[in-house]
């Protein structure tokens, strides 16, 4: 089965055993990339995409991604409007060419903390706004209730909710830190390059 490029640039394609390594070795880590990146809600396409976009020497049009994942224009922009809306990917404006062209946010940091602080915050609030109406709709049956054993276990249920809730508010007190950068004071960025 032949092993198709993702990141190749069929313009420039070095055909020597040195060459395919490489192309091999970037598409192996855009893989990587685009399968982890279903942590955050982004699909393997639009993630392979990123991964591409990001290997790329130069911004690409929508037909440059087509060509080198092999993938319709329409899943193209779709894929670009999702890491846009992210903040991961951004248009680039270049003298002559009428197309629009796009590169990757170059600093994964702020992608992250984006990208993070999005889902995390719109799952904490969404859990808070559950627990406190099973709170509600609890203490209401407790009060109607004659049932001494089913008024024990609401206790023990409302503690147990109260723990949730708590956790919940320190989790958005976290994606703070993240959303706002203070999260850099703590575990400073590594700009460094080092490669081990």
């Amino acid at each position: 089965m032949e092993v198709i490029s993702l990141s190749q640039d069929k313009n420039n394609f070095k055909d020597s055993p040195e060459w395919t390594k490489y192309e091999d070795t970037k598409d192996q880590f855009i893989q990587s990339i685009a399968k982890n990146m279903t942590l955050y809600g982004i699909t393997p396409s639009i993630g392979r995409l990123y991964g591409s976009l990001y290997f790329s020497e130069e911004p690409m049009t929508l037909d440059d991604m087509r060509d080198s994942l092999g993938m319709s224009k329409t899943s193209m922009s779709t894929g670009v409007r999702t890491l846009s809306d992210m903040k991961m990917v951004e248009p680039v404006f270049k003298r002559g060419i009428r197309k629009d062209l796009y590169r990757t946010e170059k600093d994964w940091y702020k992608s992250f903390t984006a990208l993070f602080s999005r889902q995390w915050k719109k799952g904490t609030e969404t859990n808070i706004e559950e627990a406190d109406e099973a709170k509600m709709e609890l203490e209401q049956l407790y009060k109607e209730t004659e049932d001494e054993e089913l008024k024990e276990k609401i206790e023990n249920d409302l503690e147990r909710l109260a723990y949730a809730r708590n956790y919940y508010m320190w989790l958005l007190q976290f994606v703070d830190v993240v959303e706002s950068g203070k999260i850099f004071d703590l575990v400073p960025k590594r700009d460094d390059l080092e490669r081990s």
